[in-house]
């Protein structure tokens, strides 16, 4: 019996939220694999037809669900909807796929694996695992995702992962159920957002090596509109984090150390410049003391800045929340869960 087979006693769930996507959700519906008991469609507002194509399909596949939504809310809105259904429906892991078909289908069993064994709480693809797959990625696309994953590492604390904003996911029933559904983004930001929260929760968090198929489909999203607002975004998460994780949810040498650095740099970086300032003003040059001062006080704030993220890095949760739904797959013959 082959791991698919093996997956297909699952109660695993597909959800695709869904925008002006009438021209590829029957290839991304067309393409779904067998062992896939429900795919809950969320029409996010489109005005192209998207229904009506998601609607010819569910005449001929009973698994096919759909959601409306009026007006457009975005992706997280989206995913709510979907999320809140596919549990409704009882199933046991529930994967996200997005509706333009760059996610290759024949790669679920890979991505739903880590979880069904308990190995994962939530898996997603990682692009950049497979160096041959780089070359399809177009280059900015791929500089952006470079910066945008070290900037999710800090925020989110999930050091261990790279392509934060890959949407081909997949969480357990038990951990979404304790995610606070409504604290995640509507639109864009809805993947790091997923990734923080999951971090509240110590959730284990895993990368799968799954390419992406780049085709002639425009991304709804504007960089140079959203950039500021991500970056806003990032640094309130992260802040949240660290006072949640290291300061109220436990104590950590993080949290001693962290406590040291800034008062530390604050001090030091504003005695230097004070001192400086008064030097050209008034033409005085500044003691050896008073530069030692300033320069060992930045140094020492500068080195418990550094362990502090080093702790902190070392501190990726390990212990996976999700029991092993298919615990015999451990037993089963090594084989190719994906072309």
């Amino acid at each position: 019996m082959t791991q698919a087979e093996l997956l297909a006693e699952l109660h695993i769930a597909v959800v695709i939220p869904a925008y002006e996507a009438a021209s590829t959700i029957g290839a991304v519906l067309e393409a779904m694999p067998a062992e896939v008991r429900v795919v809950v469609v969320v029409d996010d507002g489109s005005s192209d037809g998207t229904a009506d194509v998601v609607g010819q399909f569910m005449r001929a596949d009973p698994r096919v669900i759909l959601q409306m939504h009026e007006l457009n809310r975005g992706i997280g809105a989206a995913m709510r909807t979907g999320y809140r259904r596919a549990l409704d429906e009882g199933a046991e892991i529930i994967v996200k796929m997005d509706s333009d078909g760059q996610m290759d289908a024949a790669y679920l069993p890979a991505l739903v694996l880590p979880v069904a064994l308990g190995e994962a709480d939530y898996a997603k693809g990682n692009r950049f695992l497979r160096p041959e797959a780089l070359h399809q990625m177009p280059r900015l696309r791929l500089i952006g995702n470079a910066i945008l994953s070290f900037v999710t590492k800090l925020s989110s604390g999930y050091w261990n992962l790279l392509d934060p904003t890959n949407g081909f996911t997949a969480i357990s029933r038990d951990v979404l159920a304790s995610l606070a559904l409504d604290r995640l983004e509507d639109r864009y930001f809805f993947e790091s957002s997923m990734l923080i929260e999951l971090q509240m929760l110590r959730a284990v968090v895993v990368d799968v090596p799954i390419p992406s198929r780049y085709g002639s489909e425009e991304s709804h999203l504007s960089v140079a509109r959203n950039a500021f607002s991500f970056a806003l975004k990032h640094v309130r998460y992260g802040v949240r984090r660290v006072l949640y994780r290291h300061f109220l949810f436990d104590f950590s040498p993080v949290s001693l150390l962290l406590a040291l650095s800034l008062p530390l740099l604050a001090f030091g970086i504003g005695f230097g410049a004070r001192s400086w300032l008064r030097s050209v003003l008034y033409g005085t040059p500044a003691t050896a003391g008073t530069v030692m001062l300033a320069a060992f006080t930045t140094a020492a704030g500068a080195f418990c800045l550094v362990q502090a993220l080093i702790y902190d890095v070392l501190s990726v949760p390990q212990r996976p929340l999700t029991p092993p739904r298919l615990a015999r797959l451990r037993r089963a013959p090594a084989g190719r869960v994906a072309p």
